[in-house]
């Protein structure tokens, strides 16, 4: 299927959904079976535009969509899961097949069949929580997940992609309950914690680093190393920097991925208070203080 919903209907990204549903009607009526009798390429190119339709004309399905990318979307829906809900039979005008007939002909995702026979049931879904490091959410990787099924305890390896956020839900197909009848099994839903990290706090796409300087470094200017996700980095402060102020190290937050360009690692400073002074610097700080500073 397509990597781009939107270039397979040739619509930009903030189409609305008038304008989404005439050029899905358009290429509809150019690429449907019916027009098309024996075009296994017309066929093939009426599934994508349909598929990217039923995506895109879902507000929450497009939601996902926009902000995982083609591979983040995939893992978290199913085939079954995409054709769920969606209504394409206004769409198809007198061109023979409607909706639900055409999903059972084209993607095996009617109610029935055939005449009087039922699709198999699909299993039971699993659905549990995993926390995992930020720096795994951060760079993604593997993790190995263990879970209980039909009483019998599981492990499998899950792929946790780049830059997953909190409450991001991960689909590992056919790790659910099992299916009478010849049906597939269930899928497995894992819902994503992220622990608190001792060095870095993100927002969105971004990563931040709290660096600690004594007060006359703020005051003259200094250079200090930071901690990144590539090893440490040092940067130059300049002179009269305030405390609070950010300094930002640009594509050094969350890589890349998915189409979205990596983020930023912002640098917080903040003035290190001493909590013990010895003769030299309690006098050196009395006359600073005389001087109000």
């Amino acid at each position: 299927m397509a990597k781009d919903y939107y270039q397979t209907l040739g619509v930009s990204r903030d189409v609305d959904q008038a304008a989404l549903k005439k050029a899905y009607r358009k290429l509809a009526q150019t690429y449907h079976p019916d027009r098309n009798p024996g075009d296994k390429k017309a066929e093939d190119r009426f599934k994508e535009i349909t598929e990217a339709y039923a995506v895109l004309s879902d507000k929450e399905k497009r939601q996902q969509y926009d902000r995982f990318g083609e591979s983040g979307f995939h893992q978290r829906y199913s085939q079954e899961d995409i054709f769920r809900n969606a209504d394409l039979g206004d769409l198809f005008g007198n061109l023979g097949a409607g909706g639900e007939d055409l999903f059972s002909q084209l993607f095996g995702g009617g109610r029935q069949r055939g005449r009087g026979q039922r699709q198999p049931v699909k299993g039971q879904d699993f659905s549990m929580e995993i926390s995992i490091p930020l720096r795994l959410a951060v760079e993604g990787g593997e993790r190995h997940v263990e879970y209980r099924n039909e009483g019998q305890i599981e492990q499998i390896k899950v792929r946790i992609p780049t830059g997953i956020e909190e409450g991001a839900k991960l689909r590992v197909s056919g790790k659910g309950g099992p299916a009478p009848a010849g049906g597939r099994n269930g899928d497995l839903f894992l819902q994503i914690r992220i622990e608190t990290d001792a060095v870095f706090k993100r927002e969105e796409n971004n990563l931040l680093v709290e660096i600690l300087l004594p007060y006359s470094q703020l005051c003259l200017g200094t250079s200090a190393e930071i901690p990144t996700l590539q090893g440490d980095k040092r940067i130059k402060v300049p002179a009269g920097v305030q405390p609070g102020a950010k300094i930002r190290l640009r594509g050094f937050g969350v890589p890349a991925s998915a189409g979205r360009p990596a983020g930023d690692l912002y640098a917080i400073i903040n003035v290190e208070v001493p909590t013990q002074l010895d003769d030299r610097q309690r006098e050196l700080l009395q006359e600073l203080a005389k001087a109000n500073l």
